[in-house]
């Protein structure tokens, strides 16, 4: 989450430490710039976070284990040997963000080259030969459960657990296909021996790709890359350090734009793939590219165009966008065989996803629905989209469809623009505070809905669940501070009650060649509810609590987090038709417990859990099949639970239909949209909520009319 604020003493404080470090010698560019970025995040973590850590010893070995796990997450690279080997440089990482040389980085950095180049020679000698299936024995897979191992003998007998492992995966599906396709004349059936040996061949291939990204992926920029975030991310898990590519990605996303070609890919084995073209974006209108294109390589300007094979979509992407105006050139094969350049201008593409989207659920009430995926602002243009008036403008067209209540969807919503939250607040209050921002050694600012209008006055739910932070904490929690909403679904929501602020480096130390230092997102501030507890940690704890299938993923995981506090309650009164939760609480309870769909979704998530908790997994051919075989049966009973779900009649707004128009992709996007939420068995729990709170409100609503 960003805020728009300036703060004058980080400024310069910042300032003056570089200048002092540029005179250290800045001639070495690009060796010297690790140190020029280390030093400048190093002094903006101390002056300018919320809560800095002390950086000393302490802290520099918490970043080195960090980073050993960031490099190698299966310990299938590194040695016992390296980590002791290491060891004395873990607590050189202080010294090196105050100025010293990154000697720990390079040293780490030299062995985990060595290391993957002497894996990526173990794993095709060890497919090379047959597995024998018939062997008991089991393979860890969970990292934090095994150690690095010994030395070269125990790496390499990892390795062939864990390919053997992936090798078993792969036979018993060509087992189960071979099966499926018994019967067919066109096909003659495989052996087991002959289906080993095809398994090894797409493991292989699968390795292949694995460590052809590490190559084309992992450079030494990329590993300084992660680093310095093992850096930032120990201080808390939301003070980010962003490579030039990865700020711009970043801006686009809270604007709900970027700068691209039009073109939707895919990967496809070692290939990037066109799906699909988006209807009048750059590569509509230069129409060279087409649906099923592969993308070969994609040049910028004068420079040797890049080889994408093996990329993921991601990477391959943010090659492919750029700066408005700007031209790419992607090395195409067609599906006819022929290979072309074809050179399109960057241009502006709106990812209509981002936004905010309403629509009408008909039955027992006429509810209307939002779906906000983000607390969306475009800070570079002030015409560019908002959510909070975006949200505004669906509000009214529900208004003006004459529904009965409004549910608003926060699910899956990680937050964005606090100044968007305080104004989307306002639609459903009148004047008074939303949340209370303090910075570091500061008293708390309250941040508050100026306007006494109420946009809408009617019965109103919110759905969150356990990915719902930062903005929708701060809304669902004013929302329940003021009981003016409902709050529905998991225990509590993520637990993100920090906000962060993007600094450019580059404002800080300009290089001379005139490339980018990256940006540091950095932790300022903190942010309390009206009633002036924290949301950090421990989130907004839901009114109406549904069956979590979400787990391990809030903040309260996270060793680095900040801890909750309170700070003393803002002056608000509360909406004066409070909601009922307790009442809306025993009448859903209720229903989950009479529901032969949450009892099964119950019973499904008890099994699943239990199966996460999984130490070992056989690598007998026969033991292993009975344990998929009662893993398989779980998870298809987890996927017929929305079978028992009635289907909510939900539909598109008349005029939202007509802009629609006849743009095939667009059609085809809404119809499954809407496909996704007819079989929901938590927007559908979330409507008999409504239900009860819209006969709760209406006798209150008749008086104040009256």
């Amino acid at each position: 989450m960003r805020l728009k604020v300036i703060i004058p003493v980080l400024l310069i404080s910042i300032s003056a430490g570089v200048l002092a470090f540029s005179k250290q010698g800045h001639k070495e560019d690009p060796p010297a710039r690790y140190e020029v970025i280390m030093n400048l995040v190093g002094q903006m973590l101390k002056e300018g976070h919320y809560q800095p850590k002390p950086i000393d010893d302490k802290f520099s070995k918490e970043v080195f284990n960090k980073y050993l796990r960031s490099l190698d997450t299966e310990k299938k690279f590194f040695l016992k040997s390296d980590v002791v080997k290491l060891e004395p440089l873990s607590s050189h990482i202080d010294d090196e963000l105050m100025g010293a040389p990154v000697d720990c980085f390079r040293s780490i950095n030299a062995l985990i080259k060595q290391r993957v180049a002497e894996a990526a020679a173990i794993y095709p000698e060890i497919l090379a030969k047959p597995f024998d299936f018939s062997v008991n024995e089991t393979v860890t897979l969970d990292p934090d459960k095994i150690d690095f191992p010994a030395d070269e003998a125990a790496r390499k007998e990892s390795w062939r657990k864990v390919l053997k492992y992936r090798t078993l995966e792969k036979l018993t599906d060509l087992q189960e296909q071979r099966e499926k396709d018994k019967g067919k004349d066109s096909l003659k059936s495989k052996t087991d021996a002959e289906l080993e040996v095809e398994a090894r061949q797409k493991v292989k291939q699968l390795y292949d790709r694995y460590f052809e990204r590490l190559k084309n992926r992992q450079n030494d920029n990329d590993r300084f890359n992660l680093y310095v975030n093992a850096i930032t991310t120990t201080m808390d898990p939301h003070t980010d350090y962003f490579p030039p590519d990865e700020k711009r990605a970043f801006e686009e996303q809270m604007a709900g734009k970027f700068y691209g070609i039009g073109a939707q890919l895919k990967e496809e084995g070692d290939k990037i793939k066109v799906v699909s073209i988006v209807t009048g974006s750059p590569s509509w209108k230069q129409g060279q590219l087409k649906a099923n294109d592969v993308i070969q390589k994609v040049g910028q300007g004068n420079s040797e165009p890049v080889d994408i094979t093996g990329y993921p979509v991601e990477d391959a992407v943010k090659l492919i966008r750029g700066k408005k105006g700007t031209p790419v050139t992607l090395t195409v094969k067609s599906v006819d065989g022929t290979t072309k350049a074809i050179t399109i201008v960057r241009d502006e593409i709106v990812t209509e996803e981002t936004f905010a989207k309403s629509a009408i659920i008909n039955g027992q009430h006429k509810i209307g629905y939002i779906y906000l995926p983000e607390f969306y602002a475009d800070f570079n243009d002030r015409n560019g989209a908002r959510s909070a008036d975006d949200v505004a403008k669906e509000v009214a067209k529900l208004k003006a469809e004459k529904v009965d209540g409004i549910i608003l969807d926060l699910r899956f919503n990680g937050g964005g623009s606090l100044q968007d939250v305080v104004q989307m607040a306002g639609l459903f209050i009148p004047e008074g505070p939303v949340v209370q921002v303090r910075s570091r050694g500061g008293e708390a600012v309250v941040l508050r809905d100026r306007d006494k209008n109420v946009q809408y006055d009617g019965p109103l739910a919110i759905m969150v669940n356990e990915y719902s932070a930062s903005a929708s904490e701060i809304l669902a929690a004013a929302m329940q501070d003021y009981k003016r909403a409902v709050i529905i679904g998991s225990p509590q929501t993520f637990g993100k009650g920090t906000v962060q602020r993007l600094f450019s480096l580059d404002d800080f130390y300009p290089v001379k060649d005139g490339s980018s230092l990256g940006a540091l997102k950095l932790t300022q501030q903190k942010f309390y509810r009206a009633n002036g507890g924290s949301t950090q940690l421990k989130g907004v704890t839901s009114d109406i609590v549904l069956p979590d299938p979400y787990y391990e993923v809030s903040e309260r995981k996270d060793s680095d987090a900040l801890v909750w506090d309170e700070i003393p309650r803002a002056a608000f009164t509360p909406w004066y038709n409070p909601v009922n939760t307790e009442v809306l609480k025993k009448n859903s309870e209720k229903r989950m417990a009479a529901s032969p769909a949450f009892k099964l979704l119950n019973e499904n998530l008890s099994t699943l859990k239990k199966l996460e908790k999984q130490d070992s997994y056989s690598l007998n051919i026969q033991t292993y099949k009975t344990e998929q075989k009662t893993n398989t049966a779980a998870l298809k009973k987890y996927d017929a639970v929305n079978d028992k779900v009635k289907e909510l009649s939900i539909v598109n707004i008349k005029s939202d239909i007509d802009k629609l128009g006849n743009d095939t992709t667009k059609l085809a996007r809404n119809k499954d949209w809407l496909k996704a939420r007819t079989k929901d068995i938590y927007l559908d729990e979330a409507v008999n909520v409504m239900n009860d709170l819209i006969a709760q409100s209406l006798p209150k609503m008749q008086r104040k009319n009256q």
